[in-house]
């Protein structure tokens, strides 16, 4: 009796199982954009369904904006912003960790950048105002204040990338020279706080600080737990 092996051929991937995972970010980003600006426009929800505000969540409503602000945006040119940063820091860092652990990473980062916004934005309500020689600074706006945007999250990639590649050179805003992003991603947000304190621009600083804390913490940890690749990876971007 004789067997006939039949091979079958591979499946073909589709267009979206071609796509890295963060193509697949800012194309979700974009998505999401234009399916709740819709929502706005048309009545359908409000803003409280969709941006996180501290108020709300100290009150225990509308938890889930922790993830869905993460994905909105304040109009077409914050999210073109956010997201031409995102295709270059973004792709980077899932070639560094690996499609998995960049998803969680980047989840994570957004969600803790939520989550520092909203304690520092309480505790800053609870201090009230604050005079500084004539002026006198209120600290309570944050509280009442809707927040949205990619920002916390992209802010914990660089924050890894300032401990994995400390000598990485990167163009920052309008500057022609490369800059270490050592020094870059600090530089940005105390660029981003001095915008926001002289404009009077509602830009969440905090949230900015808190996802950046969150990608140095996960930088050192991975430092530690893999000595030698941290070496080679900050060698190969110096």
């Amino acid at each position: 009796m004789s067997f006939q092996v039949f091979s079958v051929p591979p499946r073909k991937k589709t267009f979206w199982e071609l796509l890295s995972l963060n193509t697949k970010l800012i194309l979700v980003n974009v998505a999401v954009f234009i399916l709740f600006s819709f929502l706005l426009l048309m009545d359908k929800i409000n803003l409280d369904f969709i941006a996180i505000k501290p108020d709300n969540i100290l009150q225990g409503k509308y938890l889930w904006t922790f993830l869905t602000s993460m994905f909105m945006h304040g109009g077409f040119l914050h999210l073109f912003a956010n997201m031409f940063s995102l295709l270059f820091i973004g792709g980077l860092v899932e070639k560094l960790l690996g499609s998995k652990r960049y998803l969680w990473f980047y989840l994570i980062s957004g969600l803790f950048a939520g989550l520092f916004f909203v304690i520092v934005s309480y505790i800053f309500n609870a201090i009230g105002f604050v005079s500084v020689g004539n002026s006198v600074i209120d600290l309570t706006k944050d509280f009442g204040t809707y927040a949205v945007g990619a920002s916390g999250a992209l802010f914990g990639l660089v924050g890894l990338l300032m401990v994995l590649t400390p000598n990485l050179p990167v163009y920052v805003m309008f500057i022609p020279i490369p800059i270490k992003m050592k020094y870059a991603a600090p530089g940005i947000l105390v660029v981003l706080w001095f915008i926001s304190i002289t404009s009077g621009m509602m830009i969440g600083n905090t949230a900015h600080l808190g996802g950046l804390l969150a990608g140095v913490v996960y930088g050192f940890f991975l430092k530690n737990k893999f000595p030698k690749k941290s070496v080679l990876i900050s060698k190969h971007f110096s």
